[in-house]
């Protein structure tokens, strides 16, 4: 379904914002904010991450243990 809103400059540029915050383009970002308000969840496809999520390796080339050799 295709949705299309009026929104002013302040909330679109709110809505950036935290959409990097989260590391998700402001579209999935919107459509994540949707369905938590209608208490719905995104149902993951097979093999696939949901938008915005890392992987474990992602994480951890972004913490502190990066650089050190871990055999998980």
């Amino acid at each position: 379904m295709i949705i299309t809103l009026d929104i002013r400059p302040e909330v679109k540029d709110e809505l950036a914002r935290q959409a990097a915050q989260h590391g998700m383009t402001v579209d999935n970002y919107a459509t994540s904010l949707l369905e938590e308000a209608a208490h719905v969840q995104a149902k993951p496809q097979a093999g696939r991450r949901p938008a915005g999520r890392k992987s474990l390796a992602q994480l951890f080339a972004e913490s502190p243990f990066r650089g050190l050799d871990l055999n998980i």
